[in-house]
């Protein structure tokens, strides 16, 4: 619960700051959309090989561990069959809604083009921009904690509708320092940050991941906004407006 004073604030971006239809129904379609002619037109960019070389070691990794389904990258084939099975292989982790950092870090690498091209803009709640900069103004320092790779979470906030507001956030965190329903992530984080866990404040749309950070000692808000997946009986406090979160 959030009953103390805090430090920090830690907030989660999709069905928090963001909406949830943002996440689904600009930025995913924006990969699969695009992702063919993207790597077709630039297969020779050191940078995309070294993207198709993670999501390889990624396919290996989920073929060793039995992951179904899957689809093998074979790197030694010819570029044309390469393509294929690279495009094959995103395209079921993506229907899987997967959050393994190799294609992460590919659907951030493609969202940088689109940002910079004002084909995409992050859609940031009003509330939460003005609750960051509140909380700056207030001495409280913020931090993002996404599942989204934290190149994407700095996209959203920096080509917002509300303009860069990265000059607002201290850092970000990903699935790479953990993931967000174990609760060592946040004892990662807060020892990363280097702060008591019970200074930290953390907001989320998330039960599971509210009652990991809970578990590691974390103050925990649980974000409704409109879109947010319906949660069951809890016992967390709760906020669709974050300006009225005491400081």
């Amino acid at each position: 619960m959030a009953s103390n004073k805090y430090d920090v604030v830690l907030l989660d971006i999709e069905g928090t700051t963001t909406p949830i239809s943002f996440v689904h129904d600009v930025l995913f379609p924006y990969v699969t959309n695009n992702v063919k002619q993207f790597l077709e037109s630039r297969w020779d960019d050191p940078s995309v090989q070294t993207h198709v070389r993670a999501l390889a070691e990624q396919a290996a990794a989920d073929i060793a561990a039995g992951t179904n389904p899957c689809v093998a990258i074979n790197l030694d084939d010819n570029a044309e069959d390469v393509q294929r099975q690279v495009l094959e292989n995103i395209e079921l982790q993506m229907r899987a809604d997967r959050k393994v950092g190799a294609l992460k870090a590919l659907q951030g690498y493609m969202w940088r083009f689109g940002y910079e091209r004002g084909e995409l803009q992050g859609v940031v709640f009003t509330d939460a921009v003005d609750a960051v900069r509140m909380w700056t103004r207030a001495g409280r320092r913020v931090f993002i904690y996404s599942s989204g790779s934290v190149e994407a979470q700095k996209l959203i906030f920096g080509f917002s509708d509300h303009g860069n507001l990265l000059e607002y956030v201290e850092g970000h965190y990903d699935t790479r320092v953990g993931v967000k329903v174990d609760d060592t992530s946040y004892t990662a984080i807060v020892r990363d940050i280097g702060v008591c866990p019970d200074r930290v404040l953390f907001v989320s749309d998330s039960i599971r991941e509210l009652q990991a950070a809970d578990k590691a000692g974390l103050q925990t808000i649980l974000s409704v906004r409109p879109g947010n997946a319906p949660v069951g009986e809890h016992t967390f406090s709760t906020s669709s407006d974050f300006t009225q979160i005491p400081l």
